[in-house]
């Protein structure tokens, strides 16, 4: 089995672990911010340890970076704080399953954010894809109360918060490439691990500010919460580490189409970990959502 395969699955197979391990701290004891701070905290450390401890075992220096590079992780490292934070609010008012369905629709968005900004056109497969998807997107909103019309489905607070997090998990993902791709380094693997400790840092400070202003004791409230963040940290670095190197070994499409297997990973952590009841509503949606998103893969240039 090829490495970006194995990759790919390691990637999927963590990041459900780390919203599941989200979602249990939302609810029982941090804010969405907080929750969303633990990410960091507790996967920074650890990322700087083992980058320095590469770079002093092989005997290599930090590779060069230049000003590029620090505005597209900046960019990068704001825009996943935001959809990481859209991710944990649905976890509020929808099931597991339907939380990490709608954040797939970063795969759609990102098609649209490059015909919009680069020009690129979108074939007539990937036209039929985004009109499939939009039908998953009614079919996942909240069902309509006695009369209640259209628009207040579209524009229910789970389907605006999905659609937010796909638009920034997109924006975060392209500039995370940018920014891997400004590390002068030969080896694949350094660009990756130097790209994600540096952001994982700037995320860390950033979050830690906001908390301190805006949330007194919450940071206090993350440390107590250590024993449950902790694995949220570890299994953030574990997948963010797949992915990256996915990517630099194949294609985004491919990495991206077998990526929806954490689609499946989510729906069996609602229904066996959770105990959440998912309707045949919602499966019917997450189903036409996930074949949106594939034809949109498949749709694009080779």
């Amino acid at each position: 089995m090829d490495l970006w395969i194995i990759a790919t699955l390691v990637a999927a197979f963590f990041q459900t672990l780390r919203f599941m391990l989200q979602k249990q701290l939302a609810a029982a004891a941090l804010s969405a911010s907080g929750a969303t701070f633990a990410r960091f905290v507790y996967s920074a450390p650890v990322l700087a340890l083992a980058l320095g401890g590469w770079l002093w075992a092989s005997g290599a220096a930090l590779p060069a970076l230049g000003p590029a590079f620090w505005a597209y992780a900046a960019v990068g490292g704001i825009a996943q704080i935001g959809a990481t934070l859209c991710v944990i609010l649905i976890f509020k008012s929808r099931n597991f399953a339907v939380g990490i369905t709608l954040k797939k629709t970063e795969v759609v968005q990102t098609a649209i954010l490059g015909l919009v900004l680069l020009g690129e056109r979108i074939s007539a497969g990937g036209t039929l894809a985004i009109l499939i998807g939009f039908v998953g997107v009614l079919l996942l909103s909240d069902p309509p109360a006695g009369s209640q019309p259209l628009r207040a489905r579209l524009f229910s607070r789970a389907i605006v918060l999905g659609l937010v997090s796909g638009l920034l998990f997109g924006v975060s993902a392209n500039t995370y490439r940018a920014a891997s791709l400004e590390v002068d380094s030969a080896s694949a693997l350094m660009r990756a691990a130097v790209t994600l400790s540096i952001v994982t840092l700037m995320q860390t400070a950033a979050m830690a500010l906001w908390l301190r202003l805006r949330e007194p004791g919450e940071i206090a409230r993350v440390a107590r919460a250590w024993r449950v963040a902790l694995w949220v940290g570890l299994a953030s670095l574990a997948g963010s580490l797949g992915w990256f190197t996915a990517f630099t070994l194949q294609k985004a499409a491919y990495v991206n189409a077998l990526g929806q297997i954490e689609l499946v990973f989510s729906l069996a952590a609602s229904v066996l970990f959770f105990r959440e009841q998912v309707t045949r509503r919602e499966l019917a949606g997450i189903a036409v959502l996930s074949l949106s998103i594939l034809l949109l893969i498949f749709s694009l240039p080779t």
